[in-house]
């Protein structure tokens, strides 16, 4: 995940899922619906943020509810106490 932030807007986010990781369509079309379901949950906490979210190797073997675990996790580091 890259993350920039943008100056005090709503959260945007990109997708960028590797072929390369995930060969089938139906796989990187998972993981987007994924993403972006679970990013449309956790926006509000996101705000001032631009984030890139990328595929790793196995990411669709992987069952829905241990993907919004990860996406959760990385979304409340990102929304937590530390942030500027």
């Amino acid at each position: 995940m890259l993350v920039r932030p943008n100056h005090g807007q709503p959260a945007r986010l990109g997708l960028a899922i590797s072929r390369r990781q995930a060969r089938r369509a139906v796989d990187r079309n998972r993981l987007k619906r994924l993403v972006r379901e679970s990013f449309r949950r956790h926006g509000d906490l996101l705000h001032g943020l631009d984030l890139v979210v990328m595929n790793r190797p196995g990411a669709q073997q992987r069952d829905n509810r241990e993907l919004f675990r990860s996406l959760e996790l990385h979304w409340s580091r990102l929304s937590g106490p530390h942030r500027e």
